[in-house]
């Protein structure tokens, strides 16, 4: 049986605020959530020291409209690495918990898997979202697709308005629109935050449900991300996606991340619901 031992206070806790990102489901966007945390973590770790991975649970949906807290917990600063725990909340209530690791730079073994890119149309010669779907701005779902603060080109095909073939992966390139300035603390974040938006495709693409099914609802579980290697987001990426497995109105997915020269610079994994109409 547990007793509580002590009521002493021993971790430093900091508090940010994050201004609401309004989506036209009213639902809180969860790249937002992670992306703000991700920054607000980054804030409190010693400088020198950037985040190479984290791992965070959705607890309860969000409002859109309303900003969110941020209470981030310093759990460790050793002689390499540094722990965070992040906490977003509306309301008094938590919607996402999270646990982030930083690390200084070292020397040491080194490997990755590299991608040809000479297998890939290059993001130059794809359609925009905007040449594809421009015509239909009248409908705000659609301009929640249209103006997203990212520029993403499939490599095969969308699954926005239907599914042209049914297969467990998707290559898709990605750039923020805008140029991002800041350090890689910043691209991390922004990274973590369009990682969020492709993640159920390779789950929904496999059984043939394009976004506009009617009825069919979605969200995140949760979310862990790797980031071995510096990059850019305001310069291509190439995300890799897969789904291996989906059941029990879950579906899991894996994701890679490739800057031109092929070099691996990140990793994400994550468990979505997707439930259908009956």
């Amino acid at each position: 049986m547990l007793a509580l031992a002590s009521t002493e206070a021993r971790t430093h806790y900091d508090i940010f605020t994050g201004p609401a990102m309004p989506t036209p489901h009213g639902r809180a966007f969860g790249g937002q959530v992670l992306g703000q945390a991700l920054v607000a973590a980054g804030l409190t770790a010693p400088e020198g020291r950037e985040i190479h991975s984290m791992h965070g649970y959705f607890v309860r949906p969000g409002d859109s409209n309303v900003p969110m807290t941020f209470e981030i917990a310093r759990l460790h600063d050793g002689r390499s690495f540094s722990t965070r725990r992040a906490q977003a909340y509306q309301g008094g209530n938590v919607l996402m918990s999270l646990i982030a690791s930083y690390q200084g730079v070292e020397e040491g073994i080194e490997h990755q898997e590299s991608f040809d890119m000479s297998t890939v149309a290059q993001p130059e010669d794809l359609p925009t979202v905007w040449e594809k779907y421009g015509h239909l701005t009248g409908d705000p779902r659609n301009s929640w697709v249209l103006n997203r603060p990212f520029d993403f080109r499939y490599a095969e095909s969308d699954l926005i308005m239907a599914v042209s073939e049914r297969t467990n992966t998707q290559r898709v390139w990605l750039r923020s629109r805008e140029p991002l300035d800041g350090g890689q603390p910043l691209h991390s974040a922004a990274l973590a935050f369009a990682s969020d938006y492709l993640l159920l495709e390779p789950v929904a693409r496999q059984h043939g449900i394009p976004w506009a099914t009617p009825g069919m609802s979605a969200a995140s579980l949760d979310h862990s991300m790797w980031f071995h290697r510096s990059f850019r987001v305001d310069e291509w990426l190439l995300y890799e996606l897969e789904s291996p497995t989906a059941q029990g109105g879950r579906g899991l997915a894996h994701g890679r991340f490739y800057n031109r020269a092929g070099d691996l610079v990140a990793s994400v994994s994550q468990e979505s619901m997707i439930r259908l109409p009956r």
